[in-house]
């Protein structure tokens, strides 16, 4: 009988449950819906890699024979009409569980079943699928390490095998051509497909023993840079979980503790939906916070007036990605220093970051809060001079995005004079002053 494999954030062929099961059907008609509500809330680097994964994907069906038929609209009404014009049976998908995609895929299950047409959910984004490990008492873990230990515990199944070549069907009209945005001047995007992230995580592989020593420095390109593959599902964690067992290095521990971050943060998220936009920690949205202004502007352009801070939002602005250790660096200072809500630099990272997840986003900016799961103390306010001296000691990682000050004698703590030469600004706040700001508005809540 035939079936519908609808893609959504499972852009492979490889080691894609869902896939398997529809092609154990009969023959599949490989779907993608262009969701205007997911399009609409994306930004430039997101559709403009989603445009460039899609292609990658209908390349690897084209050479099995097939093609993805690509619509466009309200998945309620397109999922159920394509698979009603194929004559499919059952519509194959991997779960989502966030809190949109999780409201609409029952909204289309509903549909389908009006035409007697079963939704077959087979796998999740995830190795361990959100609301899978609980506590004693059933409940959702609130704190990473006992999860990560659960999490551990359950264990996941080994990758499978592409589906054999069963048949493929394809949409006769009515579909669209996959999107082709243009980039932004001055934005460069990674290579996107399941070929790309298959060279990039071998490459990172030969390199993995290094990461837990290496993995706060920006100046190294040492991290696997695989988030974004990860996001849009080019390659399952599963598999990296996989190539990771098969090593004994502290870096690769260090590693799978990282996947086990984002596994969390999903599960955090399937339990609280709410902390997409709200205060998972009520009690900090009392707090005293600025109205955005100059300074949230400063921020986002990269002129602050503290280097590593700039450096990070223009590599953000330049790559679509910023490097992790920065990543805290930048939310630290938005928050504690421009004192600024958190929700301001989550939506700014969700129009720029190509590995855009609402997941690891905002629960990350919560953490940096300290309004989220293991929050940091909010008593650590990172000091961002310290913190680029620290993690890029040569300077080589601000005086390549901070380029004026490629030649100043230090470039994380440059001179008035300096400044003034290579027409850097002067620090939009003071970060000894700011620091004991914040603590003080944090004691009025406490």
């Amino acid at each position: 009988m035939a079936s519908v494999m609808w893609f959504r954030r499972d852009l492979r062929l490889a080691d894609n449950p869902a896939l398997v099961a529809a092609a154990a059907d009969g023959p599949v008609l490989p779907l993608f819906v262009l969701d205007p509500v997911l399009w609409g809330a994306a930004g430039p680097s997101r559709r403009a890699y989603l445009g460039a994964s899609l292609r990658s994907l209908d390349a690897s069906l084209r050479q099995r024979g097939s093609r993805l038929s690509v619509v466009r609209g309200d998945p309620v009404r397109r999922v159920a009409l394509a698979a009603r014009e194929v004559g499919a049976s059952r519509v194959h998908l991997a779960a989502d569980y966030g809190p949109y995609g999780h409201a609409r895929d029952a909204a289309v299950e509903a549909a389908l079943a009006e035409h007697e047409i079963e939704l077959v959910r087979t796998g999740s984004p995830y190795a361990v699928a959100p609301g899978r490990v609980t506590n004693g008492s059933g409940e959702p873990y609130k704190v990473y390490t006992p999860f990560s230990r659960a999490w551990a515990d359950h264990g996941w199944r080994a990758p499978v095998e592409p589906p054999r070549d069963g048949g493929w069907l394809e949409l006769d009209e009515d579909t669209t051509e996959i999107p082709d945005p243009a980039v932004p001047a001055g934005l460069e995007l990674p290579e996107a497909g399941e070929a790309a992230a298959r060279r990039r995580w071998q490459e990172f592989l030969d390199d993995v023993a290094a990461y837990d020593e290496e993995r706060d420095r920006p100046d190294l390109d040492t991290t696997s840079r695989m988030s974004t593959h990860l996001k849009w599902g080019e390659i399952h964690p599963r598999t990296l979980l996989a190539d990771l067992g098969r090593l004994r290095s502290s870096g690769a521990a260090t590693y799978r503790k990282e996947l086990a971050w984002r596994e969390f943060f999903a599960d955090v998220l399937f339990a609280r939906p709410e902390t997409a936009r709200d205060y998972l920690r009520p009690e900090y949205s009392r707090m005293r916070y600025d109205e955005p202004g100059d300074h949230l502007v400063a921020w986002q352009e990269g002129r602050t007036g503290y280097p590593v801070v700039d450096a990070g939002m223009r590599q953000l602005r330049a790559t679509g990605w910023m490097h992790n250790r920065v990543r805290m660096i930048v939310a630290s200072f938005l928050v504690k220093d421009l004192h600024l809500e958190w929700q301001h630099g989550a939506q700014h990272f969700m129009h720029w970051l190509v590995d855009g997840d609402l997941a690891s986003n905002q629960q990350n900016w919560q953490w940096a809060a300290g309004s989220g799961v293991d929050a940091a103390p909010y008593f650590r306010v990172f000091n961002p001079t310290t913190q680029g001296k620290k993690f890029d000691a040569a300077g080589e990682y601000v005086r390549r995005w901070v380029p004026e000050l490629a030649d100043v004698a230090d470039p994380h703590d440059p001179s008035a004079d300096d400044r003034d030469r290579v027409g850097y600004p002067l620090p939009v706040v003071d970060h000894a002053a700011e620091r004991r700001e914040a603590l003080d508005r944090w004691e009025e809540i406490r």
